[in-house]
């Protein structure tokens, strides 16, 4: 069930801060991470993701660190990260591993981060966005905190997104790829069984397993429910969606 498109409501300009952090997510790709469909060996990667052992120890990983895996041993490299190392539970929310790993998360805040943002305003928006993507780095992070993998990708803050969007509005329409074709869902079910499918991953694989960080994913929706009921008392307002659009892309 891949998400395509959802309700919007009327009355709202462009959603601003949503389409900044798309933008600044592309830069930080293309331009300091170098452009490729793989990131390995990019030295900002190494040095500003997220690496639960500099987080926990307050120290910063420089030069090849040895780790074992299923009994084979390798060197994980690292590189000079900010100062002081905790901002990288920042700067790692805007980066990401691969041009589908972008893509993937910048089409899922597409859908979802407007009509959140025009709910509870660009600040707040803002600011709720960067609170839920640093509690989605420490949920993973507290899985795991001598691990020297880096962590890295905007899935946990758009999670919190996602998770705010399902209190908002769990009755909007979302338009999703089931199978081979295009039907029209309601939010709760779009975004609650992509929920149920990271609680199901995260008991199974609670650390990097398969390269997908689920805790992540599982504590920013968390912040985001949470959030997102706050909002609903702080910002609730009559719902005004435009209707079933015409075509499947906005």
């Amino acid at each position: 069930m891949f998400p395509l498109h959802d309700e919007n409501e009327r009355g709202h300009g462009p959603a601003f801060v949503t389409l900044a952090i798309i933008a600044l997510n592309v830069f930080v790709f293309f331009v300091l991470q170098g452009a490729g469909a793989s990131v390995d060996g990019n030295a900002f990667t190494w040095g500003f993701a997220a690496v639960p052992y500099e987080i926990t120890n307050g120290v910063d990983l420089v030069g090849p660190q040895p780790i074992t895996v299923d009994g084979q041993p390798f060197q994980v490299p690292h590189e000079p990260g900010p100062d002081p190392i905790w901002l990288t539970l920042l700067t790692s929310i805007f980066m990401h591993g691969g041009l589908l790993h972008l893509g993937g998360n910048m089409l899922f805040l597409w859908i979802f981060g407007d009509n959140v943002e025009h709910r509870v305003g660009h600040v707040v928006y803002a600011i709720f966005y960067l609170a839920a993507g640093v509690v989605a780095s420490w949920a993973q992070i507290l899985v795991n905190t001598d691990s020297i993998i880096p962590t890295l990708g905007a899935s946990g803050a758009i999670a919190g997104v996602m998770g705010a969007y399902l209190v908002l509005f769990p009755g909007n329409r979302v338009l999703v790829l089931l199978i081979r074709f295009p039907v029209w869902v309601p939010a709760i079910v779009a975004i609650g069984m992509w929920a149920a499918l990271q609680v199901l991953g995260g008991f199974g694989a609670p650390t990097e397993a398969g390269g997908v960080a689920y805790m992540a994913h599982i504590g920013g929706f968390v912040a985001g429910l949470v959030g997102g009921a706050l909002f609903r008392v702080l910002f609730n307002e009559p719902r005004h969606p435009r209707g079933t659009p015409a075509g499947l892309y906005r």
